[in-house]
């Protein structure tokens, strides 16, 4: 039930004491507000690492270097060469693998020509899972597909930075012919990039071909330069990494100890570390934050214990009158909470209002970087820092509120 008079009480006592009251209050909102700015700051950072990461969370990457271990009569310093065969062995006998995908690229320098235009940009062979491992985002026609690798057709998908310096004249690259090493391929797809990073600009001067294509066109059969993968759905990466190697190591005969002959990058355990990384930067913005709460809190505590002390006549008047413990000491919480509560989302408010317009000035002004990028709050750390600011509220009454219920009213009577 609404009691008014209690909230006049309350007015009028804050009123009373305004600018012990505002000074108060300031502690309280300041640390929701830097909760919420260093939250929102520290999604921004989160954003723009994790938008680095333009491979699947979970990609394996493995490659070939030089053994350095003799090994059944062999040499260190053995240079491995990877195959198709191992592409077939690696479908075979791992069950874990998921998309596998196979890469070569063109040797030696060149250009690519359309007509009078021509310049020098990364030709790729690859299969059509090459789509899974490294997503692009296809702005005309297809990727490459199954029937593209079994035919070995002589076909391209082109980054758009490609398509702006071969068709200049604005023709729809769909269907036109561009040349490889003097070997005509036909433009099936172009695509952008989903990232903004150092990355992207490479990924956008790439030409896609089929890796079958490429083997036998550009004299390079039966070879292959790394495997990119993800693994089974609920599969860890190392345990896939790790089952890769093995097997390779046993198909080239290099000794298991060996840990040079083959590189590897797992982007599942690179992530990880980075999700800890914010993780531990997520716990300093509550750990610094929370602190300030509760300085703010202990100074709402102390303002209530002066108003106790000031009302003490008033309070002893009230339970010779019949007043319950508990009716005085919600008086005491409730107008702790009004305090704490306001100060507290005014506090959360701003911190919101803050992180939405650096997030709307990144946008407007092109700002955003690989590092940081569109800060945001979400609704579950509006959630607990409501609930925290609830608690603070409690706290900050309930010890004043007791010792005002425990006012003997004889004795409150007498005081002067």
């Amino acid at each position: 039930m609404f009691d008014t008079d209690r909230w006049q009480e309350i007015y009028h006592s804050i009123r009373k004491h305004r600018l012990r009251t505002l000074l108060t209050a300031f502690g309280v909102f300041w640390g929701i507000f830097m909760l919420a700015v260093l939250l929102g700051a520290g999604s921004g950072l989160e954003n723009g690492v994790t938008q680095n990461f333009n491979v699947a969370k979970n990609a394996v990457f493995i490659w070939t270097q030089r053994t350095s271990i003799p090994y059944k009569g062999l040499q260190p310093g053995r240079f491995i060469q990877l195959n198709n065969g191992d592409l077939q062995a690696l479908r075979n006998q791992i069950p874990e693998l998921g998309a596998l995908n196979p890469r070569l690229r063109v040797p030696g320098s060149y250009t690519i020509e359309r007509g009078d235009e021509s310049a020098s940009f990364t030709v790729n062979g690859d299969a059509p899972e090459m789509f899974v491992i490294r997503p692009l985002l296809m702005l005309s026609g297809r990727f490459l597909n199954h029937s593209d690798l079994a035919e070995k057709r002589k076909v391209a998908v082109i980054g758009d930075r490609v398509r702006e310096v071969l068709f200049k004249d604005g023709a729809d690259p769909i269907g036109a012919f561009i040349q490889i090493k003097g070997v005509p391929f036909r433009v099936v797809g172009t695509f952008g990039s989903q990232t903004t990073n150092e990355g992207a600009i490479e990924d956008l001067q790439t030409i896609h071909i089929p890796i079958s294509t490429l083997q036998v066109t550009f004299n390079r059969p039966n070879e292959i330069d790394y495997f990119a993968c993800v693994p089974q759905p609920g599969v860890p990466a190392a345990v896939l990494e790790e089952k890769m190697l093995a097997l390779l190591k046993q198909r080239h005969i290099v000794a298991p100890e060996d840990e040079r002959a083959f590189g590897s990058e797992n982007v599942e355990r690179e992530f990880r570390e980075v999700q800890n990384l914010f993780i531990g930067i997520r716990g300093f913005s509550w750990l610094v934050a929370i602190g300030t709460i509760i300085a703010g809190a202990v100074g709402v505590g102390n303002i209530m214990a002066i108003i106790v002390k000031e009302r003490t006549k008033e309070i002893g008047i009230r339970k010779s009158l019949g007043a319950t413990p508990w009716s005085i000491v919600s008086m005491i919480l409730q107008e702790a909470l009004v305090i704490t509560g306001v100060a507290g989302y005014i506090g959360l408010a701003a911190g919101c209002a803050t992180i939405a317009g650096i997030s709307y000035a990144l946008k407007e002004f092109g700002m955003e970087s690989e590092f940081f990028a569109n800060p945001e709050i979400n609704l579950g750390t509006a959630v607990t820092a409501i609930v925290v600011l609830t608690l603070t509220g409690l706290v900050a009454g309930l010890i004043p509120g007791l010792r005002a219920a425990s006012v003997n009213p004889v004795v409150a009577l007498r005081d002067e």
